[in-house]
């Protein structure tokens, strides 16, 4: 297997655990497997950049002295709210040449800068994706997942799910056992499928400003195997169907059904990672009345069955 370079884009402002999440990953990979990958860090002018944390980083060299690496990984940061006119500029002309374009967090800003988007699906912190839609309508911005991969450009969202995505390639380039053998060393006990959302379904949904409607979300969440239909929900909240679920979207920013799957799905996953129940019986506890009703749930959202999510996340094996 040839070396592949993997080269990280620094500048001032630069969120210091989008690089060295990553980069742990990587250098774990080389590790494991010795001539895999070969890491660098460069910055404009080879200078040493502060991070939006106050750290230094001395970078190995120069962007001009870098080379056209196999994986450019651009990171995110406050410094991606100001506009770099020399670094877009040397994104524009070298990112086309990498055989894989990366970015954490609002590092996916640097890129649609440079026009290395337009056309892809991409994600960027959930914070930022309003942004990154309107100042670029040529790129399809996903705010759900924690990251997106579109052909050679792979793409996540804030700070952590860099390292998800870094093991995600890290498995791709050398196999899973490397990939699994770097989160243990990192004590990331659940490496996450990229279509995992960014935040659960009471953060995804705002609260309700009116006292029925915080409740009847907090009875969703409480209970989610219950007859959760509009109509029995409206009842709680004293208020006709029509009424309920208008003034629940517009409160919360979701209709009560998108809710409602949302707390079961979280639910379903909480119990597969955490327990050894059976599938049948999570299935109940969930809502969802039979393993085929939350088989069909988890391969619509996440793109796996329940059995499979388990394999990969449960920490221990289920028995």
């Amino acid at each position: 297997m040839a070396q592949r370079n993997v080269l990280f884009v620094l500048f001032d402002g630069v969120q210091s655990l989008d690089v060295t999440g990553p980069l742990e990953v990587f250098a774990g990979a080389e590790q494991h497997t010795p001539g895999t990958y070969r890491i660098r860090t460069a910055s404009l002018d080879g200078a040493a950049v502060r991070t939006s944390s106050g750290l230094t980083v001395v970078p190995d060299e120069a962007l001009a002295r870098a080379g056209a690496p196999h994986t450019l990984l651009v990171p995110g940061g406050q410094g991606t709210r100001r506009p770099d006119a020399l670094l877009t500029e040397w994104l524009r002309e070298h990112g086309p040449r990498a055989e894989r374009l990366v970015s954490v967090c609002t590092g996916a800003i640097r890129l649609a800068e440079a026009g290395l988007l337009d056309g892809r699906r991409v994600t960027t912190h959930w914070a930022y994706c309003d942004r990154l839609a309107r100042d670029h309508p040529a790129v399809e911005v996903d705010p759900d997942p924690i990251y997106v991969r579109d052909g050679q450009v792979s793409t996540s969202a804030g700070v952590t799910s860099g390292i998800d995505l870094a093991l995600a390639l890290v498995e791709e380039d050398v196999g899973r056992d490397a990939a699994l053998a770097i989160a243990r060393h990192l004590v990331v006990f659940l490496r996450r499928p990229g279509n995992q959302a960014q935040f659960s379904a009471q953060l995804a949904a705002q609260t309700a400003q009116r006292e029925p409607l915080r409740e009847v979300q907090l009875w969703i969440t409480e209970h989610p195997a219950d007859d959760l239909s509009v109509e029995a929900l409206a009842a709680r909240a004293r208020l006709s169907p029509r009424h309920f679920a208008r003034a629940f979207q517009t409160e919360t920013g979701m209709t009560p059904g998108r809710y409602v799957d949302r707390v079961r799905l979280e639910h379903a996953r909480r119990l597969l990672e955490d327990t050894s129940d059976g599938i049948e019986e999570i299935s109940r506890a969930s809502g969802y009345g039979t393993p085929e009703g939350m088989r069909r749930a988890f391969v619509r959202t996440l793109g796996t069955a329940p059995s499979e999510y388990r394999r990969r996340f449960h920490p221990t094996p289920a028995h």
